[in-house]
């Protein structure tokens, strides 16, 4: 294998659709309030690959390292464990990663808030510099939060709160506090797509001592935290569809919930591990759809 394919089956591209759902959502809010800019809607989207991309370095560094990732890991191989790169080689990633990543966020913030509050930039540059490090430090170093059961949380505050309120932000200028419902709805799929993860890997993670929320829980209660997260992401986009309904159109977005609940269903079934695994990208790519169907709605036909 080339080192070119190594690396990026290392950035682990099949996450990508997930990462950008937040940066799209909020570009449709900001659109249904008749904002668009397409520099920033580019440079968030880099943005936030880069800030993933980081994600994914660290996750396999960090994993490797405590040896989380070994030969009962179910799922693909990563690139420390399967000894295609080195410790030194995905540091030296993980840093380039994150300086371009910073690089990319603040180009977008001076950009958004050229003609703004300099406090709006050094707010931006601080979220950006908060998102390399909860980046990198879900499973780097020996107080990494993904050990301690804290990934579920920062996941929803990242790809959710954060993602969807901060770039609606960067287009308006102001928040709504039904702009909330959207970003939580992505939230709780992201988390939901991250406890998806972690039933899969219960077994190899509760070994290593990674004590994620489902080694807390067990399979069984892990299973009734992801139909929770599931239902709530529903009626949080229901109840933000409501309060913005104008005809049938309104409730387009909420066909991205078909193929979510149908996921519910098999999840239900599953007894071995192994089957969590193609369930995975199901449901990033139902998060996906949620972004791209609200982003056309709020932009085009609303």
């Amino acid at each position: 294998m080339s080192k070119f394919k190594v690396w990026l089956n290392a950035a682990r591209l099949r996450t990508l659709p997930l990462s950008v759902s937040g940066i799209l959502m909020g570009t449709a809010l900001a659109g249904l309030y008749g904002y668009s800019d397409s520099f920033i809607l580019i440079f968030a989207l880099l943005t936030t690959i880069g800030f993933q991309v980081t994600s994914n370095l660290a996750n396999d560094y960090g994993d490797g390292v405590k040896g989380t990732d070994n030969a009962d890991r179910i799922g693909p191989s990563r690139a420390l464990q399967s000894g295609l790169l080195s410790r030194s080689e995905l540091k030296q990633g993980i840093l380039v990663s994150a300086l371009l990543s910073f690089v990319l966020a603040t180009a977008l913030v001076l950009y958004a808030f050229r003609e703004s509050s300099i406090w709006y930039v050094a707010l931006f540059a601080f979220l950006g510099l908060a998102s390399i490090w909860a980046s990198i430090n879900y499973t780097v170093g020996d107080r990494a939060y993904g050990y301690r059961g804290l990934g579920d949380l920062f996941v929803f505050v990242f790809f959710g709160l954060l993602s969807v309120l901060g770039s609606m932000f960067l287009f308006t200028k102001f928040l709504t506090p039904s702009a909330v419902l959207p970003a939580v709805s992505i939230g709780l799929l992201s988390t939901a797509v991250l406890n998806l993860n972690n039933l899969r890997d219960y077994e190899t993670d509760k070994n290593s001592g990674k004590r994620t929320m489902v080694v807390h829980l067990g399979i069984a209660r892990g299973k009734r935290y992801h139909y929770a997260l599931l239902t709530m992401a529903f009626l949080s986009m229901l109840g933000f569809t409501q309060l913005h309904y104008r005809d049938w159109k309104s409730l387009t977005c909420l066909l991205a919930f078909i193929p979510v609940f149908i996921h519910l269903r098999k999840v239900a079934r599953i007894s071995e591990a192994a089957h969590f695994d193609p369930e995975l990208k199901k449901l990033a790519l139902s998060t996906f759809l949620l972004a791209i169907l609200s982003y056309l709605l709020f932009n085009y036909f609303l």
